[in-house]
């Protein structure tokens, strides 16, 4: 095995080539595909009268424009029902393992991979989908593409990409009570800026990252795409392979020994070079609030929204942009903002762990009153689990509306929306102008914790003075 970087070690293993362009042709393992990207791409194979080249290497499900309160088909929405069914088609046509709706495994992309065992160590993952890099939690190499890139996966197995650098991230020590995984990307993006990452894959590491499970990895990997990285990834370890161990398409008996031992041989190494080095203190990291219009603008529950004087001169422009479009003044509490909608989901803070910590918030408290606060599951599993440990009672007993499993009100491409100049406190990963389904809307980003805080105070809160 080469020396350097995971990153080095795993690019060097699934080249096939260099193109003229001086890319290289990169062999995707894993390609997976839901119903929003693929349909034109499969379309494009039809065209060119090609076939899915490995049909065995590519998973499909459906999130994106599924409702989330009633999946009964045909779907209301006309559009949404042709996108199902050219995907059911198209998986049929090819031999595509396609995990849908009541199939117990249909759920959230970036969910379903992890929880069945399908992303693991040392692989390159493609998907139609910003927030692939979620899968880099594990160790894999993972990118987001286009509908055209899907096509050229589908098509060939493989993709023509530009080698990235690597920037090693570290954050070093121990959350303070209230702080997530959450607060610790936001608080990265807030400090690099959302280019930061532009040519980069973010490898993150240090002691605080160790601590975190896998799916608190994941939350992180999943934002790096925010911070302008292409991917993120974490080196496996034994987190890794416990939370892998017995899942459905994880290596069984002797193959899983050799796999943890080729999966330990491809961690980066203690000497790997790297193109950029930044150092965190786990400790200086609070529980992390957006108040502007791109993932970057974030401060702390207690601070105030900046001034134009105290951001960069680079950083002023937008900054005037959200003030205005935020309805927010320079040097406003955020602490207190009034919020109107709380969504618990999304393939950032969707997994159980996410609903454990929100739940721990609703527990014995209630809405507030004129609030719409909802929880969607970020897969079928997740929901049974959850069901399972009782956390839906709590939710409903708080005056949460507990959902069927989708992308929800993220990129509400389904009946999730906001109205208007709504503004929601959500744990989800983007806070665009018209991002949650109305062109007017405000969205701020959280924690799930943080979010449950907000639908019981009516306003944004210090999850801290909540926490038992």
């Amino acid at each position: 095995m080469s020396k350097g970087t995971l990153f080095d070690k795993v690019w060097h293993l699934h080249a096939v080539g260099t193109l003229p362009s001086g890319q290289t042709q990169l062999f995707i393992g894993l390609h997976l595909i839901h119903e929003v990207t693929s349909p034109q791409a499969f379309a494009m194979l039809r065209e060119r009268g090609l076939k899915v080249l490995y049909p065995e290497r590519t998973i499909a499900t459906v999130d994106h424009i599924v409702p989330t309160d009633n999946q009964a088909r045909p779907f209301v929405d006309d559009l949404a029902e042709e996108m199902m069914q050219a995907l059911e088609q198209s998986c049929q046509a090819n031999g595509i393992t396609f995990y849908n709706i009541g199939s117990g495994n249909q759920g959230i992309v970036h969910v379903i991979a992890p929880e069945l065992g399908l992303t693991q160590p040392g692989m390159t993952i493609a998907c139609g989908d910003s927030h692939t890099s979620t899968h880099g939690a594990f160790g894999a190499i993972a990118f987001g593409i286009g509908t055209s890139q899907v096509r050229d996966v589908l098509a060939s197995q493989t993709l023509a990409l530009s080698k990235l650098k690597v920037r090693k991230i570290e954050v070093n020590g121990t959350l303070r009570p209230g702080v997530y995984a959450k607060d610790v990307i936001l608080h990265i993006i807030r400090t690099l800026g959302v280019k930061g990452g532009v040519g980069y894959a973010y490898e993150f590491a240090g002691t605080t990252f160790e601590q975190m499970s896998m799916e608190e990895r994941m939350t992180v990997c999943n934002m790096a795409i925010e911070g302008g990285a292409r991917c993120g990834y974490v080196n496996p370890d034994s987190v890794t392979y416990e939370y892998l161990k017995g899942r459905d398409f994880a290596p069984k008996g002797e193959e899983w020994d050799k796999a943890v031992a080729w999966w330990e041989s491809i961690k980066s190494d203690r000497d790997a070079q790297y193109d950029d080095v930044v150092v965190f203190d786990a400790a200086d990291i609070p529980p992390t609030v957006t108040w502007g219009i791109t993932p970057g603008q974030g401060i702390g529950v207690n601070q105030v929204v900046p001034t134009p004087e105290e951001l960069p001169e680079e950083d002023r422009f937008i900054a005037q942009e959200a003030y205005q479009y935020m309805d927010l003044a320079p040097g406003q509490p955020i602490c207190g903002t009034k919020v109107d909608v709380c969504f618990i989901g999304s393939c950032t803070n969707g997994r159980i762990s996410d609903l454990r910590e929100a739940a721990k918030i609703a527990q014995g408290r209630h809405v507030a009153a004129g609030i719409k606060a909802f929880v969607v599951p970020g897969s079928e599993r997740v929901k049974q689990q959850a069901e399972a440990e009782g956390l839906d009672k709590i939710f409903q007993a708080a005056g949460f509306e507990w959902r069927e499993p989708g992308c929800s009100m993220c990129l509400a491409m389904n009946p999730d929306k906001l109205q208007g100049r709504q503004i929601s406190a959500s744990s989800s990963n983007r806070n665009f102008k018209g991002r949650q389904g109305s062109a007017s809307g405000r969205t701020l980003l959280m924690s799930p914790a943080m979010v449950a805080a907000a639908a019981v105070k009516g306003a944004v809160s210090d999850v801290r003075e909540l926490l038992n």
